[in-house]
């Protein structure tokens, strides 16, 4: 790694620890928007910072090996393309645009929301991969090139 990638050693080293522990609290907060506040907007809020923290640890070259931007580009494509086939799903049903297909379950039961966890996860994976990539591609300008990456 070259000496002027990324923050120091210490840095580097609570940062491999933390982004786990970030992922893990932004999966939970997409998880459980349905029954908590949160949902996918804020859930992939925090998991955006997960990856912004790797970014500003590590600098833009591990970062890029450790993400895949090409794989971050068609994950983020899926899930615009699966949040709209829910939507598309309920007039397939016969109802309205966003109509719940998926059974409701039974009060107070955790699987108990249809299609709204499912959508949670989809917009949550949007915000999180369209966050970071607003961030990396700001970062790729060179002003003293007048705005060139």
């Amino acid at each position: 790694m070259d000496n002027h990638d990324g923050m120091t050693l210490i840095v580097r080293t609570v940062t491999r620890v933390m982004v786990w522990i970030i992922m893990v609290y932004g999966a939970y907060i997409i998880l459980h928007g349905h029954l908590t506040p949160g949902g996918g907007f804020g859930g992939g809020v925090i998991l955006a910072l997960a990856f912004l923290a790797v970014f500003l640890a590590f600098g833009r070259t591990f970062t890029a090996r450790w993400l895949n931007l090409t794989a971050l580009h068609e994950t983020e494509s899926s899930a615009v393309l699966l949040f709209l086939l829910m939507g598309i799903a309920g007039i397939v049903a016969g109802e309205a645009f966003f109509s719940n297909v998926i059974g409701t379950g039974h009060l107070f039961d955790l699987i108990s929301a249809g299609g709204i966890p499912l959508l949670n996860v989809f917009i949550g994976v949007k915000v999180a991969v369209a966050l970071f990539v607003v961030v990396w591609m700001l970062s790729s300008i060179d002003l003293e090139k007048g705005g060139e990456p």
